[in-house]
């Protein structure tokens, strides 16, 4: 099946393309060439109704589908995303910004791997009984919940985008999905491959638009009954508003400001080498990226000029040619933002290091945006740029000179997604990984992920767990029921 990229990406309702009721389109720009790629609906609240009443005629039908059946749909799209995985990475790199090695390494693998997880993981999803002597049987009935709302963000579209939807789907319920207005390509090419897969009509819709106008109608639904969210703290906080006087599910991922604890006893080299990957993978466009780095003192200024070392020899370039480390950043919108807080940072003294700036590159890229990697030292745990979430290629240093310290510097801030401690000492990292709050923690590693583990933040880093069970509980409701013998 050839996958095809229309001028105009249509919404995705009752298994065809239909446009935005109100005619609407939004531009849809890549950030490498600063060029117009293509046209995007702007749906609203019709268009929301519209796909909620289609959901929910499906349900009835898709949530009694014998779990084979789904395993089998779920596995066919998942083949079908290895197929395609030239195409889905070419668009995905050209919507996005991020180098193509990248797409074709890891964000179009992990999306079939999602839903071979969750198709496998729906086949041994099991529920409780307990026996009162000779009284009675309690058992736990796990059922679907009904039309529920996905909503994905522009950093790993696929990836994160199918993260949500490949439980949704397993578990007997019928979606709403929103992919961000800023990357919506492959979640629109994903239709054609559900499509193809045999997935029921009406079983997945797909709803393209921004957060204020699509997101906004999606969570006032009152058809919709559980909603999947990773984004920015500000807009988790107003689904949350919504959604708890209406008691509907949430599940919010946010953002974070993760800290990388750094001993003195490290394993140098691999350390040195994950810690480039950590602090600028996808431009550092990664919740989980550890964008807070702190070094023990006795080996702050080796690790300092290692560090610079290496992120000045970082190419940043053409998201499509082969030795480029660092692409584009996502839109001139995120550009601007980004370049303002290093402005903020070297205003409230910070010294930079390395990068600070943007660059510009030559040929097709010439209009693209693009930022040096940027290394930025000498800034206390309270100032802004140590507090709030950039996501962008921009980390600082900090040192410390004590387990104790360390620990209350990776959590002084607000967010508490993600921590990665480096040391050889295995009881200082058990004492170190308790005490930091965040919902993930590595050790000697980063990104090394188990899909049957929960996923999830602390603070303001989000509310509710996904991965494994924790996300198939989500997606399904439990009933007691209670037989006396």
């Amino acid at each position: 099946m050839m996958l095809e990229i229309p001028y105009e990406l249509e919404n995705f309702v009752g298994g065809k393309l239909v446009k935005p009721l109100s005619g609407k389109f939004i531009d849809n720009i890549n950030p490498a060439t600063g060029e117009l790629l293509n046209h995007v609906a702007d749906s609203d609240e019709q268009d929301v109704a519209m796909a909620v009443k289609v959901a929910t005629a499906a349900f009835a039908d898709w949530s009694v589908t014998p779990v084979s059946k789904r395993f089998e749909i779920l596995n066919r799209i998942a083949d079908s995303i290895d197929k395609n995985v030239d195409a889905l990475a070419l668009a995905e790199t050209t919507d996005n910004g991020k180098p193509l090695s990248l797409s074709k390494r890891i964000d179009i693998p992990r999306a079939s791997a999602n839903f071979r997880f969750f198709a496998t993981g729906i086949m041994h999803f099991a529920s409780e009984s307990h026996q009162m002597e000779d009284k009675a049987i309690n058992y736990t009935l796990r059922q679907p919940l009904g039309v529920v709302a996905c909503i994905s963000p522009w950093n790993l579209p696929l990836y994160l985008f199918t993260w949500k939807i490949a439980p949704a789907l397993a578990a007997g319920n019928c979606i709403i999905a929103k992919p961000s207005e800023v990357s919506p390509v492959t979640a629109y090419l994903l239709s054609q491959l559900c499509t193809q897969a045999g997935l029921p009509a009406g079983v997945l819709n797909i709803i393209q638009g921004t957060g204020n106008n699509t997101g906004e109608a999606m969570i006032n639904h009152p058809g919709i009954k559980a909603i999947s969210f990773t984004g920015s703290t500000r807009a988790g906080a107003r689904i949350a508003s919504v959604a708890a006087p209406r008691f509907k599910k949430i599940s919010l991922e946010l953002g974070g400001k993760n800290p990388n604890l750094i001993f003195a006893d490290a394993n140098w080299e691999k350390m040195m080498r994950t810690t480039i990957q950590s602090s600028f993978s996808n431009q550092g466009q990664i919740c989980l990226c550890g964008s807070r780095i702190l070094i023990h003192e006795s080996v702050y200024d080796s690790f300092k000029e290692e560090f610079v070392k290496r992120a000045k020899q970082l190419v940043v370039g053409d998201p499509l040619e082969p030795n480029t480390k660092q692409g584009a950043i996502v839109s001139k919108v995120h550009f601007e933002k980004v370049l303002r807080c290093i402005d903020t940072a070297r205003k409230a003294g910070g010294k930079i290091l390395c990068g600070g700036k943007a660059v510009k590159l030559e040929g097709r890229c010439a209009n693209g945006f693009f930022i040096e990697p940027t290394v930025i030292e000498g800034l206390g745990p309270d100032c802004e740029t140590n507090t709030e979430e950039i996501f962008g290629p921009v980390v600082t240093l900090q040192k410390f000179s004590s387990e104790e310290e360390a620990i209350q510097l990776a959590n002084a801030c607000d967010y508490g997604l993600a921590a990665t401690i480096w040391t050889q000492d295995i009881s200082c990292a058990h004492r170190v990984a308790s005490k930091i709050e965040a919902g993930i923690i590595w050790v000697n590693c980063w990104l090394l992920r188990d899909l049957r583990t929960p996923f999830g933040g602390m603070k303001n880093s989000g509310l509710g767990r996904e991965g494994g069970w924790e996300a198939l509980r989500f997606f399904t409701e439990s009933k007691n029921v209670c037989v006396e013998i």
